[in-house]
């Protein structure tokens, strides 16, 4: 097992409490990741001391140190000190899971092994006494990590009734961690699907962002998959499982949006790319049609695919500026370059994805052409139509309605109502310019405005 080296500031820190009659440990994902041989991102510690006690324990003004109390109710404040966060808890017990989510009672525990009883994972449930780093284990939970296993404390399906989060955090592990599942606690999970359909759809998530930040994010939606997470949590998802596809896919479309994710995490993609890899083709399902020679055809699936990725982003509460970012591209993935594209559809093609969105575009592009045969694009793939977007915008030509000669408010000054039909001719003016970019003059669209409200005024 890898030694264990305790920081100077934890040092210092185990210090204050001793002198105040009190002991603390490390523990948690800090824990873990220093027996993994891996720097630990946060510093959790458990004390014997109540909440009260530690905020007195950091008062002295020449510690210069904040306590902020983020989670008084059951014992925990977080401490700045030293330049560094930590997240300190009383020990404690919890008792009574009415409603799979939260222990109905939390009072004090006599020492950090009743602490750790309470825990999750035997890989969360190791602690190092400071300042000697003497390690308390009593669930084994360094023997797993050293074995790169996830299991329960306990018997797991009490650990996953007190908490439907729980079968998601496993899951989630062994892709974060590339852990494997013990067998009882994998096969406990497909009887908690009860209790974890209670959990908010904030904290899912949460947990099914850390999963598309992971190495290899489909470990996870695998893993869900066979044990009825992913039906539960994303249905739409599961239903493409056998819904085979045509020509040089040589996967279903699951797999193909599997697969496609996993590329675009491997290469460190913007999170709204990872995401919408993995929801791209999720509209194949319902568009999927069999025409006269037998031949699979998914007509306009990106528009559907889009409303779907739409509907499950709403219901996981992902911030709206986000969600809209991942539906529009998944609504453009489906261009088809070719050299023959005129200088006016290549305008039109950055107008209508916005240049804003070009790189991550070309992305998702080369995620789904990777996961069409699991065989990675040339590295010119998309170069022909780069460069030539490239000159278009070095040209300064317009390419949206903020790059018009005129605006809303000069179109009004010429006698345009405002309203619905001011709105459809900005757009036809735009379509001009893109067209014919010589057209981007005041003069020029003040005129084609007056033919156009000439032609279809309205009044």
């Amino acid at each position: 097992m890898i030694p264990t080296r305790i920081h100077p500031i934890l040092k210092e820190v185990a210090g204050l409490f001793a002198a105040s009659g009190r002991e603390v440990c490390l523990v948690g994902g800090a824990v873990r990741d220093m027996l993994r041989g891996k720097p630990p991102e946060d510093w959790d510690l458990a004390t014997d001391a109540p909440p009260e006690e530690v905020a007195g324990i950091f008062r002295p003004a020449e510690l210069r140190a904040k306590v902020i109390p983020t989670g008084i109710k059951h014992g925990t404040l977080t401490v700045l000190f030293r330049g560094r966060a930590m997240e300190i808890t009383t020990y404690r017990v919890e008792a009574g899971y009415s409603d799979g989510r939260r222990p109905d009672l939390v009072r004090p525990a006599a020492c950090i092994e009743e602490d750790l009883a309470r825990r999750d994972f035997t890989m969360n449930a190791v602690a190092l006494r400071l300042p000697s780093g003497e390690r308390v284990d009593p669930f084994g939970g360094a023997a797993d990590i050293g074995a790169r296993l996830i299991r329960c404390v306990g018997r797991p399906e009490e650990r996953f009734a007190e908490d439907g989060l729980r079968p998601l955090r496993a899951v989630r592990f062994a892709a974060q961690l590339g852990f494997a599942l013990d067998p009882g606690t994998l096969g406990a999970i497909r009887g908690a699907l009860e209790t974890s359909a209670k959990v908010s759809a904030e904290r899912v998530r949460d947990e099914f962002e850390k999963m598309l930040r992971a190495p290899v994010p489909s470990v996870a939606f695998r893993l869900m998959e066979e044990t009825g997470l992913l039906e539960l949590f994303l249905p739409e998802l599961a239903a493409c499982r056998g819904v085979e596809q045509k020509g040089f896919h040589r996967f279903d479309v699951l797999d193909h949006g599997l697969l496609a994710c996993d590329f675009a995490a491997e290469k460190n993609f913007p999170p709204e790319v990872v995401l919408a890899a993995l929801f791209h083709d999720l509209g194949k399902t319902p568009t999927r049609a069999v025409d006269e020679a037998g031949v699979a055809t998914f007509h306009r699936h990106e528009a559907e695919s889009e409303r779907m990725a739409a509907q499950i982003l709403r219901r996981l509460r992902f911030p709206r500026a986000f969600s809209d970012r991942v539906c529009h591209l998944i609504a453009q993935h489906m261009f088809h370059y070719t050299d023959d594209w005129s200088d006016a559809a290549v305008r039109r093609f950055v107008s209508r994805v916005g240049a804003d969105n070009l790189a991550d575009l070309y992305s998702l592009r080369r995620a789904d052409s990777f996961a069409a045969a699991a065989v990675e694009p040339p590295a010119d793939y998309l170069v022909p139509l780069a460069d030539r977007v490239r000159a278009s915008l070095v040209a300064n030509q317009a390419l949206s309605l903020r790059d018009l000669a005129v605006s809303g408010r000069s179109l009004m000054a010429a006698g345009i109502p405002a309203g619905r039909f001011l709105g459809r001719i900005l757009a036809e003016l735009l379509e001009a310019v893109i067209e014919d970019p010589e057209l981007n003059t005041e003069e020029k669209l003040l005129e084609i405005a007056g033919r156009i409200a000439e032609r279809d005024n309205p009044v």
